[in-house]
């Protein structure tokens, strides 16, 4: 390292054995980068060829209003989605609040009362639970009739199976759902080809029932999605992979006609489904943020795996470990004890370009069981494709890193965090 870059990261409060640390283990990570980039440049000539496809042109750039009858831009880009994700039909709304919004709406438009939807790899992500009804909340799933069934993984986090072939004999299960992600957990992500084993055992029983993916943070990790290999439908927030940093809010749905028109009729209100809803300024950084997606997702999937091998090198567990092959941008580092999980993100948040003066604390956030630490100095509230960092206050007390829209802040962020881990006495060089 240069005396003028050093100059830099001391500038942010950072010592010189500290920046030395990590930027011999980003040295030694430039192989594993130019994979990344490869798979970045496969996945941006399929959105640039999409866009063409569907002949992407000035006018889809502008917005409507009102009802927003007649939106060439929300339905041209609907077609650049499923064009992408090579599905029938996609829902791309800025109506659509967040993820856990985007998989309410899909779940709700496919459920009916008296139906049955099952979790066939664990316990779903925590927002989550208070839509199904597990832990009971007003409007939830189960209120209305639906039942909720779960099989875990097993011990060594394959599928298990013989507890889903026992459950495929339930006659009201309609709906079957499939984390992509860790969530708070620390198992591994599932990859596409894991996802498409487990569609493809559960079809070969029962082809009646949905098979939806939450695809949450796995968009353009790997050259194909989920709804490549069986799902019906393919959920996720807008700001996260596929926003590109560029939409302010907004997801998706991605997946068979069927799926998506009854999604959509619960989104708006049956007879209208797709064919209202104004986009009012959100065509242009809808198309744009998707047209960046590829190349951002390349640099919050460096910035993750050298978070892992810098901590790894420290002795901290990490999920997915320094040399695993990467199925979405999550980044989990297990310390054991609160006060790492605290230090780890306010090094995250005094390393953002916004709000870098205030320090994180955990507190009681909607939607959770445990207090939750969110350090996210972003652009876009909650964008978890920027860089970010979160965790519940609660054991194993692990960190959830994800984001970083360039490479050089993704490594700032994980340099400034090691930092304040290391002045907290937690590590020692």
């Amino acid at each position: 390292m240069t005396d003028e870059q050093f100059e830099m990261y001391a500038a942010f409060g950072i010592k010189r054995d500290t920046a030395e640390f990590c930027e011999k283990i980003a040295d030694g990570l430039q192989s594993r980068f130019e994979a990344i980039d490869r798979t970045a440049e496969y996945n941006q000539l399929k959105v640039i060829h999409a866009m063409q496809e569907n002949h992407v042109g000035e006018a889809c750039l502008y917005s409507s209003t009102g009802y927003g009858y007649n939106d060439i831009g929300r339905e041209t880009l609907e077609k650049v989605y499923a064009s992408v994700f090579h599905t029938e039909d996609a829902l791309v709304r800025p109506q659509i609040t967040c993820g856990t919004h985007a998989l309410g709406v899909a779940l709700a438009g496919n459920l009916r009362p008296g139906d049955e939807m099952a979790s066939v790899v664990g316990k779903p992500y925590d927002t989550l639970e208070e839509v199904i009804g597990i832990r009971p909340s007003r409007g939830s799933l189960a209120e209305y009739g639906v039942s909720y069934s779960q099989v875990d993984l097993l011990e060594d986090e394959s599928f298990d199976y013989d507890g889903i072939r026992e459950l495929l004999k339930h006659e009201k299960l309609k709906l079957i759902t499939i984390q992509r992600s860790k969530g708070y957990q620390t198992r591994h992500t599932l990859s596409v080809a894991e996802i498409g084993e487990l569609i493809h055992f559960i079809k070969g029983i029962r082809p009646d029932v949905i098979c939806m993916v939450d695809n949450c943070y796995g968009e353009f990790v790997e050259r194909i999605e989920p709804s490549d290999v069986g799902a019906d439908m393919v959920v996720g927030s807008l700001i996260k992979n596929p926003g590109g940093g560029l939409a302010p809010s907004g997801g998706y749905i991605a997946g068979t006609s069927a799926c998506v028109e009854s999604a959509a009729y619960y989104l708006t209100t049956p007879g209208l489904g797709k064919e209202v809803g104004a986009t009012i300024g959100m065509n242009a950084p809808f198309f744009q943020g998707f047209f960046l997606a590829p190349t951002v997702t390349a640099s919050a999937l460096k910035s993750a795996i050298f978070a892992a091998n810098v901590y790894e090198k420290l002795g901290f567990k990490t999920v997915p470990d320094s040399t695993e092959g990467r199925h979405d941008i999550i980044q989990s580092v297990t310390f054991g004890k609160p006060e790492g999980v605290i230090a780890f993100c306010q090094g995250i948040q005094a390393a953002s370009p916004v709000d870098s003066y205030v320090t994180p604390e955990p507190w009681p956030m909607p939607g959770y069981d445990s207090n939750v630490i969110m350090a996210a100095g972003n652009f876009v509230q909650g964008s978890s494709i920027e860089l970010s960092a979160d965790g519940p206050i609660k054991p194993p007390y692990a960190v959830y890193f994800q984001g970083g829209l360039t490479w050089p802040h993704g490594k700032l962020g994980v340099i400034m965090s090691l930092q304040r881990v290391i002045d907290a006495g937690l590590v020692t060089l």
